[in-house]
Parts: C-alpha cells; sequence; structure tokens
C-alpha cells in the first residue's frame, strides 16, 4: 500500500467531500476517486459512502482513518528525524570523561551551552580512565571524549583544548605546613604520597611520579588511590599527602589543605578528543560550540 493512498484518504475524510479533497491535494477529482476505489478493493471493504451532497466514513472507515492518521505522522517524524541526524541537529552524542575533568566547571558549562544551541540532541555522558576512553574512541563507541593532557598522541585523534589548570598539594588539616598557602615539594618529600592509578592517566602519572623522586621523594612511599578524586578523601583519612588538579578544590572535605606547589610549574590540561577523520554533523557542531567559546 503506498502512502500516497492514505493521504489521499485522510484528505477526503477529513473534508467529506471528493472535490475539496482535490482542491487540496491539487489534483483532479476523478484521480482521486479512482485512487479511494483502488484502496477501498485492496483492503475488501467500503470505507466511505457516496451521497449526494458528499461522503461520510463507515465504520470501518473510521477506523482506518485514525490508524492512517497515526502511520502518516509516526511517516512524518520518522522523515525529520532521520533528516535531523543527518544535519547533527538531532540524535545522540556519547562522550567521554576522563577522571575528574568532570570537576571543573568550564566543561559542563560548555555542554550546557551546546544543548542549548541544540536541544534535539541526547548526550549521553560516560566516566572511563583514559587507556579506557581512548580505545572506545578509537572504535567509535565514543563519539568524543573530555581528556586530560599530556597524554598519549596518536595520528587517530583531534584535540582541542578546553582548559588549563595547576596541579595543587594536599594536606591533611593537621599537618604542620597546612597553614602556608605554598610550598616547595621538597619539604614533603618524607610523607607518604598519594597518586591515581597509572592507567587513569598514564602521561600525567608519569610527570607527577618523576617530578616528586626528582624533589626527594621515595618510590616505595607511594601509595595509590582508586581515581584522582578519591585520593582527596585518603589524604582526609590520613593515609598521606597528594598532587591533584586545582578544580578538586570544589571538594569540600573538612579535613584537608590545598596549597600552590612553590618551586615547580605542573600543570593538566583539558581538551576535547574526537577521531580525526570523524564526519558526524553533530561532532562538528559539538567542536564549533566549543571553538565559539
Amino acid at each position: 500500500m503506498e502512502l500516497r493512498y492514505l493521504r489521499y484518504f485522510v484528505a477526503v475524510a477529513e473534508t467529506r467531500h471528493f472535490t475539496k479533497a482535490a482542491e487540496m491535494l491539487g489534483i483532479s477529482q476523478p484521480p482521486l476517486s479512482q485512487q479511494i476505489k483502488k484502496l477501498e478493493e485492496e483492503i475488501g471493504t467500503p470505507l466511505l459512502r457516496r451521497l449526494s451532497r458528499g461522503v461520510e466514513l463507515t465504520d470501518a472507515g473510521e477506523a482506518f482513518y485514525q490508524d492512517a492518521c497515526q502511520i502518516l505522522a509516526l511517516t512524518g517524524h520518522a522523515l525529520e528525524r532521520a533528516k535531523g541526524i543527518a544535519r547533527g541537529i538531532s540524535g545522540q552524542l556519547s562522550i567521554g570523561f576522563a577522571s575528574s575533568t568532570a570537576f571543573h566547571p568550564q566543561i559542563f558549562r560548555l555542554l550546557h551551552r551546546f544543548q542549548q544551541h541544540y536541544p534535539a540532541i541526547t548526550l549521553l555522558p560516560r566516566e572511563e580512565n583514559m587507556a579506557a576512553l581512548m580505545h572506545d574512541l578509537e572504535e567509535g563507541l565514543l563519539d568524543a571524549a573530555f581528556v586530560r593532557l599530556p597524554c598519549e598522541s596518536s595520528k587517530t585523534f583531534n584535540l582541542k583544548l578546553i582548559a588549563s589548570e595547576k596541579m595543587v598539594l594536599v594536606l591533611p588539616k593537621t599537618h604542620p605546613l597546612s597553614n602556608r598557602p605554598r610550598l616547595a615539594l621538597a619539604q614533603l618529600c618524607e610523607e607518604p604520597l598519594i597518586l591515581f592509578p597509572r592507567e587513569v592517566a598514564p602521561s600525567l602519572y608519569e610527570v607527577i611520579i618523576s617530578t616528586c623522586l626528582h624533589a626527594g621523594f621515595q618510590q616505595d612511599t607511594v601509595q595509590q588511590s582508586p581515581q584522582i578524586s578519591s585520593a582527596v578523601s585518603m589524604v582526609a583519612a590520613g593515609f598521606g599527602i597528594s598532587i591533584v588538579p586545582e578544580s578538586l578544590r570544589s571538594i569540600s572535605l573538612p579535613g584537608v589543605s590545598f596549597h600552590q606547589i612553590e618551586d615547580i610549574a605542573m600543570n593538566s590540561d583539558i581538551a576535547l578528543s574526537w577521531r580525526r577523520w570523524d564526519r558526524s554533523p553533530a561532532v562538528h557542531h559539538l567542536v564549533a560550540s566549543m571553538a565559539e567559546e
């Protein structure tokens, strides 16, 4: 059954008149009558009663009219949805977050702005460690990801810098130096150092560990936290000190203090990453939105 049969029938059912329906459809009346007759023959029952001044629906015609309206509405919705996805203004966008990037206020401010511009796009967020993020991005399981730099470079991905932040020291409030706003790493080299697992952000881990070892820390005093953010909780519990991105100050634990690193500039950048040859219009809209900001 062709969709035009449904459109013809709905027009006749709504106007209750062949001539008026033909005018609305922009066709002549005889072909319209022939198409409706073919439709009734295909269904095997009359849908209309022909009257001297118009038509009325049979019981079967009334039921068919309701279903035909739904079918045409669904068809129209399907067409618009497909066109919207092709233009990148609707559909879904899966976005990954490297550990702790979600704490930076800039990230969700940018995503909220993007969502305001493209309200028909559903964002599907997922937090993973860097290795899992890059794997899922390369395999097409993610459309884009917010990653921490430095990270392993790959010709597969584009990177757009979103934010840069300092790494800061986290001390327990009970520590003798907790009242000082700035501290040198060497002042704390006797303290147990709490770091996230290497697989969470391998390159950043290497930068921190090599810098700390150069400042006098010992490898055998390094303790592991499940994630970057959980290191703050371990400091509060008294396990040692840690070095984390400055945005983690937003974790308002009463038992810790944050301090600038006095003698060494250690930074971590956040970037949006996406496949270099990705032709998804939605991804390009996201990148363009970030560029505007």
